[in-house]
């Protein structure tokens, strides 16, 4: 999935781009045309039922500056509830927490299974810093785990979840200690990786890759080692499922190496390849009945409902 340059515009550019690429990927499905990471990029706003007596608190702060919050979706009667905490995609550089592809049909399916659903918003500066959003990302953990019993959470069955570019900053976190300490987050009980746009920053930036990557990682290649999250990985991680598009060339591969490195050091790394694109694997899932299932299935096997 090879494409030019996209051109250093702005994110309502970036979205002009993204709608046409996905006008051109319908009118030749196999192009493939989709940008990796800005597939959660359309305005929030969007509404959707949840299940009875559930509520939401918006706009938590996790943080001083002004996207360092959270929204937080809590179900009816929550007691020592488990707690999914999302990092929404937008190619580092645009989405939001309240967007409905990256809350809707996630918080309708867990909320009834009784968990709590976080949504996390984080700092996206021009150009963006991938290692100060992951940081955002367990800061914004350690604020969920300070806070959870206050909402009838449990701090300790606590999953870090991400799409996309948020996939890639989930996944940097639970492989980089360093991250986590300087986040003063604690451990929680398990990552899932929705189609990460970057699990081998290294070799996603020595092969031919969109423009939209250099203006993330840069030239210098100890950035590009230090926002890597195979390169990152050097201890036992926690449990991860790493769920890859068998559409896109390079997705399955790279969590395969990642999953084999994991396991090498002693974790626990399941790749779970599904027959959806990109964007679906956000959307869809809760959605879906046989990817949720297997999505399900990993939770199950925490002890989770």
């Amino acid at each position: 999935m090879l494409a030019s340059a996209i051109p250093d515009a702005g994110a309502q550019s970036m979205l002009d781009t993204l709608r046409a690429r996905r006008a051109q990927g319908a009118a030749n499905p196999g192009a493939g045309a989709a940008v990796p990471g800005l597939e959660d990029a359309e305005p929030s706003g969007g509404t959707f039922a949840l299940p009875t007596g559930a509520r939401i608190e918006r706009d938590l702060a996790y943080g001083s500056e002004p996207a360092q919050k959270v929204d937080v979706y809590v179900p009816a009667g929550a007691s020592r509830a488990p707690i999914i905490v999302m990092v929404h995609g937008g190619g580092w550089i645009v989405g939001d927490k309240g967007n409905s592809g990256v809350v809707a049909n996630k918080a309708k399916h867990w909320l009834a299974k009784g968990y709590i659903f976080v949504s996390v918003n984080y700092r996206m500066n021009r150009p963006p810093n991938p290692l100060e959003q992951a940081e955002d990302a367990g800061r914004a953990l350690a604020f969920v785990q300070a806070q959870a019993a206050s909402w009838g959470g449990d701090a300790s069955r606590i999953v870090l979840m991400g799409h996309s570019s948020g996939a890639h900053l989930a996944t940097l976190l639970t492989a980089s200690p360093g991250l986590v300490a300087r986040s003063r987050a604690r451990p929680w009980l398990a990552t899932i990786s929705l189609d990460s746009a970057a699990v081998d920053v290294v070799e996603l930036m020595t092969a031919r890759h969109f423009g939209l990557y250099d203006r993330v990682f840069g030239a210098d290649p100890a950035r590009w080692n230090d926002a890597s999250p195979l390169q990152q990985l050097s201890v036992r991680p926690v449990p991860l499922l790493l769920v890859c598009s068998s559409r896109r060339n390079n997705s399955c591969p790279a969590a395969n190496r990642f999953a084999a490195k994991a396991s090498a050091l002693g974790g626990r790394a399941t790749v779970l390849p599904v027959e959806l694109n990109h964007g679906e694997i956000n959307t869809e899932l809760g959605r879906t009945p046989g990817y949720t299932a297997a999505v399900d299935d990993f939770l199950r096997s925490l002890g989770l409902p």
